[in-house]
Protein backbone atom coordinates (compact mmCIF):
# COMPACT_ATOMS: atom_id res chain seq x y z
CA UNK A 1 0.00 0.00 0.00
CA UNK A 2 1.06 3.27 -0.56
CA UNK A 3 0.39 6.21 1.95
CA UNK A 4 -0.84 9.60 0.02
CA UNK A 5 1.20 11.91 2.40
CA UNK A 6 5.22 12.59 2.86
CA UNK A 7 7.08 14.80 4.72
CA UNK A 8 7.85 18.57 4.49
CA UNK A 9 11.74 19.19 4.30
CA UNK A 10 13.70 17.61 7.51
CA UNK A 11 14.99 21.07 8.97
CA UNK A 12 17.49 19.21 10.83
CA UNK A 13 19.20 17.55 8.22
CA UNK A 14 21.08 14.38 8.19
CA UNK A 15 25.12 14.77 7.93
CA UNK A 16 27.37 12.76 10.35
CA UNK A 17 26.97 15.99 13.01
CA UNK A 18 23.21 14.78 13.27
CA UNK A 19 23.26 11.81 13.54
CA UNK A 20 25.24 11.82 16.37
CA UNK A 21 23.04 14.55 17.97
CA UNK A 22 20.32 12.25 17.35
CA UNK A 23 22.29 9.19 18.90
CA UNK A 24 23.00 11.96 22.40
CA UNK A 25 19.26 12.99 22.40
CA UNK A 26 17.85 9.33 22.20
CA UNK A 27 20.51 8.51 25.53
CA UNK A 28 18.03 10.70 27.55
CA UNK A 29 14.72 9.72 25.51
CA UNK A 30 15.33 5.90 26.08
CA UNK A 31 13.72 5.35 29.33
CA UNK A 32 10.68 7.33 28.46
CA UNK A 33 10.00 5.79 25.31
CA UNK A 34 10.90 2.18 26.41
CA UNK A 35 8.18 3.06 29.29
CA UNK A 36 5.72 4.22 26.83
CA UNK A 37 6.23 1.70 24.44
CA UNK A 38 5.68 -1.21 27.08
CA UNK A 39 2.38 0.42 28.44
CA UNK A 40 1.53 0.43 24.96
CA UNK A 41 1.47 -3.22 25.05
CA UNK A 42 4.82 -4.03 22.79
CA UNK A 43 5.80 -7.48 24.14
CA UNK A 44 8.24 -10.62 22.86
CA UNK A 45 7.51 -11.86 19.41
CA UNK A 46 6.01 -9.10 17.84
CA UNK A 47 6.09 -7.92 14.68
CA UNK A 48 6.95 -4.31 14.89
CA UNK A 49 7.20 -1.22 12.21
CA UNK A 50 9.08 1.84 13.50
CA UNK A 51 8.40 4.40 11.22
CA UNK A 52 10.74 7.40 10.44
CA UNK A 53 13.48 5.04 12.24
CA UNK A 54 16.69 7.39 11.54
CA UNK A 55 19.56 5.82 12.91
CA UNK A 56 18.02 3.38 14.94
CA UNK A 57 17.31 4.02 18.58
CA UNK A 58 13.69 3.96 18.68
CA UNK A 59 14.10 0.65 16.63
CA UNK A 60 16.92 -0.84 19.39
CA UNK A 61 14.41 0.01 22.47
CA UNK A 62 11.68 -2.15 20.26
CA UNK A 63 13.81 -5.17 18.88
CA UNK A 64 14.83 -5.57 22.19
CA UNK A 65 11.06 -5.17 23.88
CA UNK A 66 10.56 -8.24 21.07
CA UNK A 67 13.22 -10.26 21.80
CA UNK A 68 14.94 -13.24 19.65
CA UNK A 69 11.14 -14.39 18.87
CA UNK A 70 10.27 -10.65 17.15
CA UNK A 71 10.99 -8.63 14.14
CA UNK A 72 11.59 -5.27 13.55
CA UNK A 73 11.86 -3.21 10.84
CA UNK A 74 12.95 0.41 10.77
CA UNK A 75 11.05 2.46 7.55
CA UNK A 76 13.42 5.62 6.59
CA UNK A 77 13.85 7.72 3.53
CA UNK A 78 17.77 8.70 4.15
CA UNK A 79 20.30 6.36 3.21
CA UNK A 80 22.94 7.88 5.48
CA UNK A 81 20.68 6.94 8.58
CA UNK A 82 19.95 3.63 7.48
CA UNK A 83 23.66 2.94 6.93
CA UNK A 84 24.49 4.07 10.34
CA UNK A 85 21.34 2.21 11.86
CA UNK A 86 22.26 -1.03 10.49
CA UNK A 87 25.91 -1.01 11.87
CA UNK A 88 24.85 0.00 14.98
CA UNK A 89 22.27 -3.40 15.10
CA UNK A 90 25.07 -5.43 14.17
CA UNK A 91 27.10 -4.47 16.47
CA UNK A 92 25.02 -5.54 18.75
CA UNK A 93 23.82 -8.42 17.37
CA UNK A 94 20.53 -7.55 16.24
CA UNK A 95 19.60 -10.06 13.20
CA UNK A 96 15.90 -9.96 13.94
CA UNK A 97 16.27 -6.40 12.86
CA UNK A 98 16.13 -4.75 9.21
CA UNK A 99 15.79 -1.56 7.67
CA UNK A 100 14.23 -0.17 4.11
CA UNK A 101 14.87 3.23 2.60
CA UNK A 102 11.26 4.64 1.74
CA UNK A 103 9.93 7.91 2.19
CA UNK A 104 6.30 7.52 3.64
CA UNK A 105 4.76 8.11 0.39
CA UNK A 106 5.43 4.96 -0.87
CA UNK A 107 5.76 2.61 2.04
CA UNK A 108 4.80 -0.94 0.57
CA UNK A 109 4.52 -3.46 2.87
CA UNK A 110 2.14 -7.21 2.26
CA UNK A 111 2.68 -8.58 6.09
CA UNK A 112 1.18 -6.85 8.72
CA UNK A 113 2.44 -6.14 12.02
CA UNK A 114 1.72 -6.53 15.41
CA UNK A 115 2.52 -2.35 16.19
CA UNK A 116 3.45 0.39 14.50
CA UNK A 117 5.34 3.08 16.03
CA UNK A 118 7.17 6.59 15.70
CA UNK A 119 9.30 8.96 17.64
CA UNK A 120 9.54 12.58 16.38
CA UNK A 121 7.98 11.80 12.76
CA UNK A 122 4.38 13.09 12.91
CA UNK A 123 6.03 16.82 13.67
CA UNK A 124 7.36 16.71 10.75
CA UNK A 125 4.68 15.25 8.42
CA UNK A 126 2.67 17.33 5.96
CA UNK A 127 -0.84 15.34 6.97
CA UNK A 128 -0.27 13.16 9.84
CA UNK A 129 -3.94 12.46 10.45
CA UNK A 130 -3.42 10.47 6.69
CA UNK A 131 -0.54 8.94 7.85
CA UNK A 132 -2.11 7.49 10.47
CA UNK A 133 -4.97 6.69 8.70
CA UNK A 134 -3.28 4.60 6.03
CA UNK A 135 -0.99 3.04 8.39
CA UNK A 136 -4.14 1.50 10.85
CA UNK A 137 -4.60 -0.59 7.65
CA UNK A 138 -1.15 -2.33 8.96
CA UNK A 139 -2.11 -2.82 11.77
CA UNK A 140 -3.50 -6.22 12.52
CA UNK A 141 -6.62 -6.43 15.00
CA UNK A 142 -5.81 -6.32 19.15
CA UNK A 143 -2.38 -4.35 17.24
CA UNK A 144 -1.16 -0.98 18.39
CA UNK A 145 -0.46 2.22 17.45
CA UNK A 146 1.62 4.44 19.07
CA UNK A 147 3.96 7.66 18.68
CA UNK A 148 5.63 9.96 21.10
CA UNK A 149 5.99 13.87 19.60
CA UNK A 150 7.43 16.97 21.17
CA UNK A 151 4.81 19.10 23.61
CA UNK A 152 5.77 22.75 22.82
CA UNK A 153 4.00 25.03 25.38
CA UNK A 154 5.48 24.26 28.88
CA UNK A 155 8.80 24.59 27.24
CA UNK A 156 7.83 27.89 26.00
CA UNK A 157 6.53 28.77 29.14
CA UNK A 158 8.89 28.04 30.91
CA UNK A 159 11.51 30.38 29.02
CA UNK A 160 9.73 33.10 29.24
CA UNK A 161 11.46 34.17 32.47
CA UNK A 162 15.06 33.63 30.69
CA UNK A 163 15.78 35.83 27.70
CA UNK A 164 18.18 34.15 26.39
CA UNK A 165 16.27 30.73 26.72
CA UNK A 166 13.00 32.77 25.42
CA UNK A 167 15.27 33.97 21.58
CA UNK A 168 16.66 30.88 21.48
CA UNK A 169 13.77 29.06 21.84
CA UNK A 170 11.45 30.94 19.67
CA UNK A 171 14.35 31.04 16.98
CA UNK A 172 14.26 27.46 16.77
CA UNK A 173 10.19 26.80 16.87
CA UNK A 174 9.79 29.30 14.81
CA UNK A 175 12.56 27.84 12.08
CA UNK A 176 10.63 24.55 12.71
CA UNK A 177 7.36 25.96 11.98
CA UNK A 178 8.69 27.55 8.33
CA UNK A 179 10.13 24.41 7.46
CA UNK A 180 6.70 23.15 7.47
CA UNK A 181 6.57 21.25 10.76
CA UNK A 182 3.86 21.00 12.77
CA UNK A 183 4.81 23.05 16.33
CA UNK A 184 1.67 21.87 17.53
CA UNK A 185 1.94 18.35 16.98
CA UNK A 186 2.31 17.35 20.78
CA UNK A 187 -0.95 19.33 21.97
CA UNK A 188 -2.78 17.83 18.89
CA UNK A 189 -1.85 14.52 19.25
CA UNK A 190 -4.99 12.90 20.06
CA UNK A 191 -7.14 14.85 17.77
CA UNK A 192 -4.82 14.02 15.68
CA UNK A 193 -5.81 10.10 16.02
CA UNK A 194 -9.05 10.51 16.03
CA UNK A 195 -9.19 12.72 12.45
CA UNK A 196 -7.58 9.71 11.58
CA UNK A 197 -10.45 7.51 12.38
CA UNK A 198 -8.36 5.61 14.88
CA UNK A 199 -10.46 5.20 18.26
CA UNK A 200 -9.41 7.34 21.40
CA UNK A 201 -5.59 7.44 22.30
CA UNK A 202 -4.41 6.96 25.65
CA UNK A 203 -2.37 9.92 26.48
CA UNK A 204 0.79 10.08 28.71
CA UNK A 205 2.76 12.75 29.03
CA UNK A 206 6.54 12.89 30.45
CA UNK A 207 8.03 16.20 32.09
CA UNK A 208 12.63 15.84 30.90
CA UNK A 209 15.08 16.71 32.71
CA UNK A 210 19.44 16.26 32.26
CA UNK A 211 19.51 17.41 28.65
CA UNK A 212 21.38 20.89 28.75
CA UNK A 213 22.67 20.65 25.27
CA UNK A 214 20.14 19.59 23.55
CA UNK A 215 19.03 23.09 22.38
CA UNK A 216 22.14 24.72 21.58
CA UNK A 217 22.61 20.77 19.59
CA UNK A 218 19.46 21.35 18.18
CA UNK A 219 20.56 25.02 16.93
CA UNK A 220 23.66 23.93 15.10
CA UNK A 221 21.78 20.92 13.54
CA UNK A 222 19.03 23.86 11.89
CA UNK A 223 21.60 27.16 11.52
CA UNK A 224 21.20 26.83 7.84
CA UNK A 225 17.96 26.47 7.58
CA UNK A 226 17.49 29.59 9.87
CA UNK A 227 19.31 31.63 7.22
CA UNK A 228 17.01 29.43 4.50
CA UNK A 229 14.02 30.51 6.00
CA UNK A 230 14.64 33.92 6.47
CA UNK A 231 15.55 34.44 10.23
CA UNK A 232 18.61 34.98 11.93
CA UNK A 233 21.55 33.97 14.25
CA UNK A 234 22.12 37.37 15.78
CA UNK A 235 19.57 36.78 18.65
CA UNK A 236 20.97 34.16 20.27
CA UNK A 237 25.02 35.28 19.02
CA UNK A 238 27.81 32.92 18.55
CA UNK A 239 26.17 29.31 18.60
CA UNK A 240 30.32 28.21 19.89
CA UNK A 241 29.35 29.93 23.58
CA UNK A 242 25.66 28.75 23.85
CA UNK A 243 25.64 26.39 25.92
CA UNK A 244 27.62 27.47 28.51
CA UNK A 245 25.55 31.60 28.18
CA UNK A 246 22.24 29.49 28.49
CA UNK A 247 23.46 27.31 31.46
CA UNK A 248 24.76 30.54 32.89
CA UNK A 249 21.50 32.35 32.37
CA UNK A 250 19.10 29.65 34.27
CA UNK A 251 21.62 29.59 37.50
CA UNK A 252 21.66 32.92 37.93
CA UNK A 253 17.79 33.05 37.84
CA UNK A 254 18.24 29.14 40.05
CA UNK A 255 15.60 27.74 37.43
CA UNK A 256 15.28 24.24 35.63
CA UNK A 257 16.81 24.14 32.13
CA UNK A 258 13.70 23.94 30.25
CA UNK A 259 12.94 21.25 28.32
CA UNK A 260 9.81 20.23 25.77
CA UNK A 261 7.61 17.50 27.18
CA UNK A 262 7.27 14.33 25.67
CA UNK A 263 3.45 13.31 24.80
CA UNK A 264 2.80 9.87 23.78
CA UNK A 265 -0.61 8.27 22.40
CA UNK A 266 -1.23 4.67 21.62
CA UNK A 267 -4.42 2.71 20.76
CA UNK A 268 -5.01 -1.09 20.05
CA UNK A 269 -7.08 -1.95 16.97
CA UNK A 270 -10.66 -3.58 18.18
CA UNK A 271 -10.86 -7.02 17.47
CA UNK A 272 -13.73 -8.33 15.11
CA UNK A 273 -16.76 -8.93 16.67
CA UNK A 274 -17.85 -12.13 16.98
CA UNK A 275 -21.54 -12.91 14.86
Amino acid sequence: MAFQSSSNEYALGSDEAEHERLIRQAAWLVTHTERFLRRAGITRGQRVLDLGSGVGDVTLIAAQLVGSTGEVIGAERDSRAIAKAVARMAALGLHRVRFTQIDISALSLDEPFDAVIGRYILFFLRDPAAVLHDVWRLVRPGGIVAFQEPHWTSFLAACEGLPLWRKSANLMVETFRRTGANVQMGADLAATFLRAGLPEPEINTDTLAGAERWMPDVLHSIARQIATVGLSLAPVGDLNTLYDRLVGEAAAHNAAVPLPALRGAWVRKPLPQAL
